[in-house]
């Protein structure tokens, strides 16, 4: 398996010949994903955001953008022995998570599995419940799906509504503190924040439960726990909260452990590789592209 130094001077020497940065890494990716495609038997999409690179710029999350980049790679894949679905992203919007899961649906049945060589986080953990499995690393993460609103987490607001109801029972005179904080959220906001977070679980609930969970002999039960799992706000740390592969053993989700297919897990990194060379040399933000050369690009 070649290491990212390894790529990156093989991408160095071939621009030294003056060729274009970005045809040299448009070729070297596809050639990996191709034979990631091979070896597994079926279509491959990659979704690569560039947001570690590019921290805070607004399209390296999931947005309804990204919908023209999965109908340009989807065109002439054959759909009938499902997908892969290479995953690396920090999340985005619940609508557009929902819409790329449905039409991925619509064109590939539930037969998706989901390969995260390292970070699928919020929305991007929630395209990970929609799949069949999920391929981690002892490397990988997915991160909790409690929902944002405006920038503040939802989860938050509400168990801020709860803990200022049981403070003022306590002391009335708390009552002004609380009405400070309070007074600066816009109206429906709260609501907003309420129906943000009954939204995305029951979205996830669904996916698990007639997916990952659909011959469990209690799909809704299976699902309800690691969906209380990915939106336990106290016991995460923050929205970026990491949780690695064992931990997402832990809370029900079926896992396949990348290190047991030693040839998988070789393409799988070598692609991934590719991906973060890429970013470090052209000025994409976002990469969608299959296992037969067909892509999309979000520029700066």
């Amino acid at each position: 398996m070649p290491t990212w130094n390894e790529i990156d001077r093989v991408i160095s020497e071939e621009i030294q010949k003056d060729r274009p940065a970005s045809e040299v890494c448009d070729e070297i990716r596809k050639t990996y994903l191709g034979e990631l495609s091979e070896l597994v038997g079926r279509p491959v999409i990659a979704y690569y955001s560039g947001f570690l690179q590019m921290k805070n710029h607004p399209e390296c999350a999931i947005t309804d953008l990204d919908m023209n980049g999965f109908m340009a790679v989807v065109h002439k894949l054959p759909r009938d022995r499902g997908l892969d679905l290479l995953l690396h992203t920090p999340g985005g919007g619940i609508e557009a998570t929902r819409a790329l899961v449905e039409y991925l649906y619509s064109m590939f049945g539930k037969n998706i599995r989901v390969i995260v060589p390292q970070i699928a986080m919020s929305a991007g953990t929630m395209i990970s419940c929609a799949a069949a499995e999920i391929v981690l690393g002892k490397h990988s993460c997915l991160g909790p799906t409690d929902p944002q609103v405006d920038g503040a987490p939802a989860m938050g607001v509400l168990n801020d509504i709860e803990r200022a109801l049981k403070e003022i029972k306590k002391d009335p005179a708390k009552q002004f503190l609380w009405q400070l904080v309070f007074n600066k959220f816009p109206p429906a906001f709260i609501s907003n924040c309420e129906r943000a977070i009954d939204g995305s679980k029951k979205m996830v609930r669904t996916w698990l439960s007639e997916n990952m969970f659909a011959t469990d002999s209690d799909p809704v039960m299976a699902a309800d726990k690691v969906v209380t799992a990915l939106t336990n706000y106290l016991d995460t740390s923050e929205h970026g909260h990491h949780f690695m592969k064992d931990a997402c053993k832990e809370i029900g989700l079926k896992i396949v452990d990348l290190e047991d297919n030693q040839e998988l897990q070789e393409r799988v990194l070598s692609v991934h590789h590719c991906y973060v060379a890429s970013f470090a040399r052209v000025k994409s933000i976002k990469i969608i592209e299959n296992s037969v050369g067909s892509s999309w690009n979000v520029a700066r």
